[in-house]
Protein backbone atom coordinates (compact mmCIF):
# COMPACT_ATOMS: atom_id res chain seq x y z
CA UNK A 1 0.00 0.00 0.00
CA UNK A 2 1.40 3.41 -0.90
CA UNK A 3 2.01 6.05 1.81
CA UNK A 4 -0.53 8.34 0.21
CA UNK A 5 -3.25 5.69 0.20
CA UNK A 6 -2.36 4.64 3.76
CA UNK A 7 -2.65 8.23 4.96
CA UNK A 8 -6.00 8.59 3.29
CA UNK A 9 -7.39 5.47 4.89
CA UNK A 10 -6.02 6.12 8.36
CA UNK A 11 -7.08 9.74 8.80
CA UNK A 12 -10.82 10.00 9.34
CA UNK A 13 -12.60 12.67 7.40
CA UNK A 14 -15.61 14.71 8.42
CA UNK A 15 -18.79 12.70 8.91
CA UNK A 16 -21.36 13.83 6.34
CA UNK A 17 -24.62 15.02 7.80
CA UNK A 18 -27.81 13.62 6.32
CA UNK A 19 -29.68 15.92 4.01
CA UNK A 20 -32.69 17.48 5.64
CA UNK A 21 -36.10 16.36 4.53
CA UNK A 22 -37.62 18.80 2.10
CA UNK A 23 -41.28 19.30 2.90
CA UNK A 24 -43.21 21.02 0.16
CA UNK A 25 -46.78 22.08 0.00
CA UNK A 26 -49.04 24.88 1.09
CA UNK A 27 -49.82 25.54 4.75
CA UNK A 28 -53.46 26.28 5.62
CA UNK A 29 -54.21 27.80 9.04
CA UNK A 30 -57.46 28.33 10.86
CA UNK A 31 -58.52 31.95 11.51
CA UNK A 32 -57.64 31.57 15.19
CA UNK A 33 -54.21 30.25 14.24
CA UNK A 34 -54.49 27.21 16.49
CA UNK A 35 -54.49 24.55 13.79
CA UNK A 36 -52.33 24.41 10.68
CA UNK A 37 -52.38 21.86 7.87
CA UNK A 38 -49.80 21.37 5.14
CA UNK A 39 -51.41 20.45 1.84
CA UNK A 40 -49.43 19.08 -1.09
CA UNK A 41 -50.98 19.56 -4.50
CA UNK A 42 -49.85 16.21 -5.86
CA UNK A 43 -51.20 14.38 -2.80
CA UNK A 44 -54.56 16.14 -3.17
CA UNK A 45 -54.72 15.19 -6.85
CA UNK A 46 -53.89 11.54 -6.12
CA UNK A 47 -56.48 11.46 -3.33
CA UNK A 48 -59.16 12.85 -5.65
CA UNK A 49 -58.21 10.31 -8.33
CA UNK A 50 -58.45 7.46 -5.83
CA UNK A 51 -61.88 8.62 -4.67
CA UNK A 52 -63.08 8.73 -8.28
CA UNK A 53 -61.61 5.28 -8.94
CA UNK A 54 -63.32 3.87 -5.85
CA UNK A 55 -66.68 5.30 -6.90
CA UNK A 56 -66.20 3.82 -10.38
CA UNK A 57 -65.32 0.35 -9.06
CA UNK A 58 -68.29 0.40 -6.70
CA UNK A 59 -70.58 1.49 -9.53
CA UNK A 60 -69.41 -1.32 -11.82
CA UNK A 61 -69.74 -3.86 -9.00
CA UNK A 62 -73.31 -2.80 -8.20
CA UNK A 63 -74.53 -2.68 -11.82
CA UNK A 64 -72.92 -5.80 -13.35
CA UNK A 65 -73.15 -9.51 -12.67
CA UNK A 66 -75.64 -12.33 -13.20
CA UNK A 67 -78.46 -9.82 -12.61
CA UNK A 68 -77.36 -6.62 -14.43
CA UNK A 69 -78.89 -3.35 -13.28
CA UNK A 70 -78.90 0.19 -14.59
CA UNK A 71 -77.52 3.10 -12.60
CA UNK A 72 -81.06 4.34 -12.07
CA UNK A 73 -82.19 0.99 -10.69
CA UNK A 74 -79.23 0.92 -8.29
CA UNK A 75 -79.92 4.46 -7.09
CA UNK A 76 -83.58 3.61 -6.68
CA UNK A 77 -82.75 0.56 -4.59
CA UNK A 78 -80.34 2.56 -2.43
CA UNK A 79 -82.94 5.26 -1.78
CA UNK A 80 -85.74 2.75 -1.08
CA UNK A 81 -87.60 3.35 -4.34
CA UNK A 82 -86.53 0.24 -6.26
CA UNK A 83 -88.52 -2.89 -7.03
CA UNK A 84 -88.20 -6.05 -4.98
CA UNK A 85 -85.63 -7.81 -7.16
CA UNK A 86 -83.32 -4.80 -7.49
CA UNK A 87 -83.63 -4.04 -3.79
CA UNK A 88 -82.64 -7.61 -2.86
CA UNK A 89 -79.67 -7.72 -5.26
CA UNK A 90 -78.30 -4.31 -4.26
CA UNK A 91 -79.02 -4.07 -0.54
CA UNK A 92 -78.73 -7.74 0.44
CA UNK A 93 -76.14 -9.23 -1.92
CA UNK A 94 -73.87 -6.59 -3.43
CA UNK A 95 -73.78 -3.54 -1.17
CA UNK A 96 -72.68 -5.32 2.05
CA UNK A 97 -69.95 -7.14 0.13
CA UNK A 98 -68.53 -4.06 -1.58
CA UNK A 99 -68.64 -2.01 1.63
CA UNK A 100 -66.85 -4.80 3.49
CA UNK A 101 -64.17 -4.77 0.79
CA UNK A 102 -63.83 -0.98 1.03
CA UNK A 103 -63.53 -0.92 4.82
CA UNK A 104 -61.21 -3.93 5.03
CA UNK A 105 -58.98 -2.53 2.29
CA UNK A 106 -58.84 0.85 4.03
CA UNK A 107 -57.98 -0.77 7.37
CA UNK A 108 -55.19 -2.84 5.83
CA UNK A 109 -53.83 0.12 3.86
CA UNK A 110 -53.54 2.31 6.97
CA UNK A 111 -52.14 -0.55 9.05
CA UNK A 112 -49.41 -1.19 6.49
CA UNK A 113 -48.60 2.51 6.12
CA UNK A 114 -48.13 2.91 9.88
CA UNK A 115 -45.90 -0.15 10.21
CA UNK A 116 -43.75 0.74 7.22
CA UNK A 117 -43.22 4.23 8.63
CA UNK A 118 -42.44 2.98 12.14
CA UNK A 119 -39.92 0.40 10.90
CA UNK A 120 -38.66 2.53 8.01
CA UNK A 121 -38.77 -0.68 5.98
CA UNK A 122 -40.88 -1.44 2.92
CA UNK A 123 -41.42 -5.01 4.18
CA UNK A 124 -43.00 -3.79 7.40
CA UNK A 125 -46.61 -4.88 6.99
CA UNK A 126 -48.92 -6.87 9.30
CA UNK A 127 -48.95 -9.94 7.04
CA UNK A 128 -45.15 -10.13 6.78
CA UNK A 129 -44.39 -9.38 10.45
CA UNK A 130 -46.97 -11.90 11.65
CA UNK A 131 -49.71 -9.72 13.14
CA UNK A 132 -52.24 -11.04 10.64
CA UNK A 133 -51.42 -14.65 11.50
CA UNK A 134 -51.68 -13.77 15.19
CA UNK A 135 -55.15 -12.40 14.59
CA UNK A 136 -55.98 -15.56 12.68
CA UNK A 137 -54.91 -17.70 15.65
CA UNK A 138 -57.17 -15.72 17.99
CA UNK A 139 -60.09 -15.97 15.59
CA UNK A 140 -59.58 -19.71 15.02
CA UNK A 141 -59.56 -20.35 18.77
CA UNK A 142 -62.97 -18.66 18.99
CA UNK A 143 -64.30 -20.48 15.92
CA UNK A 144 -63.04 -23.99 16.69
CA UNK A 145 -62.72 -24.11 20.47
CA UNK A 146 -65.26 -21.60 21.78
CA UNK A 147 -67.78 -21.68 18.90
CA UNK A 148 -68.25 -17.93 19.32
CA UNK A 149 -70.27 -15.32 17.51
CA UNK A 150 -69.10 -12.68 15.05
CA UNK A 151 -68.43 -10.20 17.84
CA UNK A 152 -66.47 -12.79 19.81
CA UNK A 153 -64.45 -13.69 16.71
CA UNK A 154 -63.56 -10.01 16.27
CA UNK A 155 -62.39 -9.74 19.88
CA UNK A 156 -60.47 -13.02 19.54
CA UNK A 157 -58.69 -11.70 16.46
CA UNK A 158 -57.92 -8.43 18.24
CA UNK A 159 -56.47 -10.25 21.26
CA UNK A 160 -54.44 -12.54 19.00
CA UNK A 161 -53.01 -9.62 17.04
CA UNK A 162 -52.14 -7.62 20.16
CA UNK A 163 -50.55 -10.68 21.79
CA UNK A 164 -48.42 -11.19 18.68
CA UNK A 165 -47.37 -7.55 18.72
CA UNK A 166 -46.44 -7.87 22.39
CA UNK A 167 -44.41 -11.02 21.69
CA UNK A 168 -42.52 -9.32 18.87
CA UNK A 169 -41.93 -6.28 21.09
CA UNK A 170 -40.52 -8.45 23.88
CA UNK A 171 -38.18 -10.14 21.43
CA UNK A 172 -36.97 -6.69 20.33
CA UNK A 173 -36.28 -5.35 23.85
CA UNK A 174 -32.72 -4.08 24.15
CA UNK A 175 -32.10 -4.36 20.40
CA UNK A 176 -33.86 -1.25 19.14
CA UNK A 177 -36.68 -1.03 16.62
CA UNK A 178 -34.59 -1.59 13.50
CA UNK A 179 -36.61 -2.39 10.44
CA UNK A 180 -34.60 -5.35 9.16
CA UNK A 181 -34.38 -7.02 12.59
CA UNK A 182 -38.11 -6.51 13.16
CA UNK A 183 -38.94 -8.06 9.80
CA UNK A 184 -36.71 -11.09 10.45
CA UNK A 185 -38.20 -11.66 13.91
CA UNK A 186 -41.70 -11.13 12.52
CA UNK A 187 -41.16 -13.71 9.77
CA UNK A 188 -40.10 -16.25 12.39
CA UNK A 189 -43.10 -15.49 14.59
CA UNK A 190 -45.37 -15.69 11.54
CA UNK A 191 -44.05 -19.16 10.67
CA UNK A 192 -44.67 -20.32 14.25
CA UNK A 193 -48.22 -18.98 14.17
CA UNK A 194 -48.90 -20.74 10.88
CA UNK A 195 -47.97 -24.00 12.61
CA UNK A 196 -50.39 -23.15 15.44
CA UNK A 197 -53.15 -22.53 12.88
CA UNK A 198 -52.50 -25.92 11.30
CA UNK A 199 -52.60 -27.61 14.70
CA UNK A 200 -55.93 -25.98 15.56
CA UNK A 201 -57.43 -27.21 12.31
CA UNK A 202 -56.28 -30.78 13.02
CA UNK A 203 -58.12 -30.65 16.37
CA UNK A 204 -61.38 -29.52 14.78
CA UNK A 205 -64.25 -31.58 13.45
CA UNK A 206 -64.51 -32.12 9.71
CA UNK A 207 -67.08 -29.36 9.25
CA UNK A 208 -65.22 -26.94 11.49
CA UNK A 209 -61.97 -27.67 9.64
CA UNK A 210 -63.63 -26.92 6.31
CA UNK A 211 -65.04 -23.65 7.61
CA UNK A 212 -61.74 -22.65 9.21
CA UNK A 213 -59.72 -23.46 6.10
CA UNK A 214 -62.13 -21.50 3.92
CA UNK A 215 -61.84 -18.58 6.35
CA UNK A 216 -58.03 -18.74 6.32
CA UNK A 217 -57.96 -18.22 2.55
CA UNK A 218 -59.58 -14.79 2.89
CA UNK A 219 -62.95 -14.27 1.28
CA UNK A 220 -65.64 -11.62 0.82
CA UNK A 221 -68.33 -14.12 -0.12
CA UNK A 222 -71.59 -14.19 1.85
CA UNK A 223 -70.69 -11.01 3.74
CA UNK A 224 -73.72 -9.31 5.28
CA UNK A 225 -74.39 -5.94 6.83
CA UNK A 226 -73.15 -7.18 10.20
CA UNK A 227 -69.69 -7.70 8.71
CA UNK A 228 -69.65 -4.34 6.93
CA UNK A 229 -70.88 -2.53 10.04
CA UNK A 230 -68.29 -4.20 12.30
CA UNK A 231 -65.23 -3.34 10.24
CA UNK A 232 -66.72 0.03 9.27
CA UNK A 233 -67.10 0.94 12.94
CA UNK A 234 -63.51 -0.12 13.61
CA UNK A 235 -62.23 2.10 10.80
CA UNK A 236 -64.40 5.02 11.96
CA UNK A 237 -63.00 4.74 15.50
CA UNK A 238 -59.32 4.04 14.70
CA UNK A 239 -58.68 6.14 11.60
CA UNK A 240 -59.15 9.62 13.21
CA UNK A 241 -56.50 9.08 15.93
CA UNK A 242 -54.15 7.64 13.30
CA UNK A 243 -54.58 10.78 11.18
CA UNK A 244 -54.12 12.94 14.27
CA UNK A 245 -50.81 11.20 15.02
CA UNK A 246 -49.61 11.24 11.41
CA UNK A 247 -47.55 14.41 11.93
CA UNK A 248 -45.73 12.82 14.88
CA UNK A 249 -45.32 9.68 12.81
CA UNK A 250 -43.52 11.72 10.15
CA UNK A 251 -41.14 13.03 12.82
CA UNK A 252 -40.54 9.54 14.25
CA UNK A 253 -39.74 8.37 10.73
CA UNK A 254 -36.85 10.86 10.65
CA UNK A 255 -35.24 9.12 13.63
CA UNK A 256 -35.76 8.96 17.39
CA UNK A 257 -33.16 11.64 18.14
CA UNK A 258 -34.65 14.11 15.68
CA UNK A 259 -38.20 13.39 16.85
CA UNK A 260 -37.28 13.89 20.52
CA UNK A 261 -35.50 17.11 19.61
CA UNK A 262 -38.77 18.31 18.06
CA UNK A 263 -40.65 17.53 21.29
CA UNK A 264 -42.22 14.21 20.36
CA UNK A 265 -42.62 11.50 23.00
CA UNK A 266 -41.28 8.75 20.77
CA UNK A 267 -42.11 5.77 23.00
CA UNK A 268 -45.70 6.85 23.60
CA UNK A 269 -46.28 7.77 19.96
CA UNK A 270 -44.84 4.51 18.68
CA UNK A 271 -46.91 2.46 21.15
CA UNK A 272 -50.15 4.25 20.27
CA UNK A 273 -49.58 3.88 16.53
CA UNK A 274 -48.57 0.24 16.88
CA UNK A 275 -51.78 -0.52 18.78
CA UNK A 276 -53.85 1.27 16.12
CA UNK A 277 -52.08 -0.62 13.33
CA UNK A 278 -52.55 -4.01 14.99
CA UNK A 279 -56.20 -3.27 15.83
CA UNK A 280 -57.00 -2.29 12.22
CA UNK A 281 -55.36 -5.44 10.86
CA UNK A 282 -57.07 -7.57 13.52
CA UNK A 283 -60.60 -6.33 12.81
CA UNK A 284 -60.05 -6.68 9.06
CA UNK A 285 -58.80 -10.24 9.53
CA UNK A 286 -61.72 -11.11 11.80
CA UNK A 287 -64.24 -10.15 9.10
CA UNK A 288 -62.67 -11.63 5.96
CA UNK A 289 -59.81 -13.84 7.10
CA UNK A 290 -56.17 -13.11 6.21
CA UNK A 291 -55.92 -11.13 2.97
CA UNK A 292 -52.39 -10.66 1.66
CA UNK A 293 -50.78 -7.98 -0.53
CA UNK A 294 -53.05 -5.04 0.35
CA UNK A 295 -51.23 -3.84 3.49
CA UNK A 296 -47.86 -4.42 1.83
CA UNK A 297 -48.46 -2.72 -1.50
CA UNK A 298 -51.00 0.07 -0.91
CA UNK A 299 -48.70 2.44 1.06
CA UNK A 300 -45.80 1.93 -1.37
CA UNK A 301 -47.92 2.56 -4.45
CA UNK A 302 -49.24 5.73 -2.83
CA UNK A 303 -45.75 6.99 -2.00
CA UNK A 304 -44.66 6.47 -5.58
CA UNK A 305 -47.71 8.32 -6.88
CA UNK A 306 -47.59 11.22 -4.43
CA UNK A 307 -43.76 11.35 -4.21
CA UNK A 308 -44.23 12.19 -0.56
CA UNK A 309 -41.37 11.75 1.89
CA UNK A 310 -43.70 11.27 4.87
CA UNK A 311 -46.56 8.90 5.74
CA UNK A 312 -49.72 9.31 3.66
CA UNK A 313 -52.38 7.57 5.70
CA UNK A 314 -55.57 8.82 4.01
CA UNK A 315 -54.38 8.07 0.45
CA UNK A 316 -53.13 4.68 1.68
CA UNK A 317 -56.60 3.93 3.06
CA UNK A 318 -58.18 4.84 -0.27
CA UNK A 319 -55.60 2.84 -2.23
CA UNK A 320 -56.21 -0.21 -0.04
CA UNK A 321 -59.95 0.13 -0.58
CA UNK A 322 -59.53 0.46 -4.36
CA UNK A 323 -57.13 -2.51 -4.60
CA UNK A 324 -59.34 -4.88 -2.60
CA UNK A 325 -62.60 -3.78 -4.22
CA UNK A 326 -61.05 -4.07 -7.69
CA UNK A 327 -59.54 -7.49 -6.88
CA UNK A 328 -62.92 -8.76 -5.70
CA UNK A 329 -64.61 -7.39 -8.81
CA UNK A 330 -62.09 -9.15 -11.06
CA UNK A 331 -62.49 -12.42 -9.15
CA UNK A 332 -66.29 -12.26 -9.42
CA UNK A 333 -66.47 -11.38 -13.11
CA UNK A 334 -63.51 -13.17 -14.72
CA UNK A 335 -63.86 -16.50 -12.89
CA UNK A 336 -67.66 -16.73 -12.85
CA UNK A 337 -69.48 -19.00 -12.17
CA UNK A 338 -66.64 -20.35 -9.99
CA UNK A 339 -66.67 -18.85 -6.47
CA UNK A 340 -62.99 -17.99 -6.14
CA UNK A 341 -62.03 -16.30 -2.83
CA UNK A 342 -60.43 -12.90 -3.21
CA UNK A 343 -57.56 -14.03 -0.97
CA UNK A 344 -56.29 -16.37 -3.69
CA UNK A 345 -56.02 -13.51 -6.17
CA UNK A 346 -54.38 -11.05 -3.78
CA UNK A 347 -52.05 -13.79 -2.52
CA UNK A 348 -50.88 -14.66 -6.04
CA UNK A 349 -50.34 -11.03 -6.99
CA UNK A 350 -48.76 -10.32 -3.62
CA UNK A 351 -46.28 -13.17 -4.03
CA UNK A 352 -45.05 -11.76 -7.34
CA UNK A 353 -44.91 -8.28 -5.85
CA UNK A 354 -42.97 -9.52 -2.83
CA UNK A 355 -40.39 -11.20 -5.08
CA UNK A 356 -39.92 -7.97 -7.02
CA UNK A 357 -39.69 -5.99 -3.77
CA UNK A 358 -37.04 -8.32 -2.30
CA UNK A 359 -34.96 -8.06 -5.46
CA UNK A 360 -35.26 -4.27 -5.41
CA UNK A 361 -34.30 -4.02 -1.73
CA UNK A 362 -31.36 -6.37 -2.29
CA UNK A 363 -30.04 -4.17 -5.07
CA UNK A 364 -30.43 -1.08 -2.92
CA UNK A 365 -28.46 -2.67 -0.07
CA UNK A 366 -25.61 -3.58 -2.43
CA UNK A 367 -25.45 -0.08 -3.91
Amino acid sequence: MSPVREARTSVPGPVPTPAPRVISGRVIRTPAGGISLRVQGRTVAVTALLIASLVLVMGVTLTTGDFPLSVGEVLGALTGNGDGAADFVVNTLRMPRILTAVFVGAALGVSGAILQSLTRNSLGSPDIIGFTNGSAVGALVVIIVLHGSMVQIAFGALIGGLATALAVHLLMIGRGLQGFRLVVIGVGVSALLLAVNSYLITRATFQEALEAQAWLIGSLGNRLWVHANAVGLAVAVLLPPALFLSRRLAMVEMGDTTAMGLGVNVARTRTALLVISVALAAFATAVTGPIWFIALAAPQVVRRLTRSSGPTLLPSALMGAVLLALSDLVVQRLFAPALLPVGTATGAIGGLYLIWLLITESRKSRA
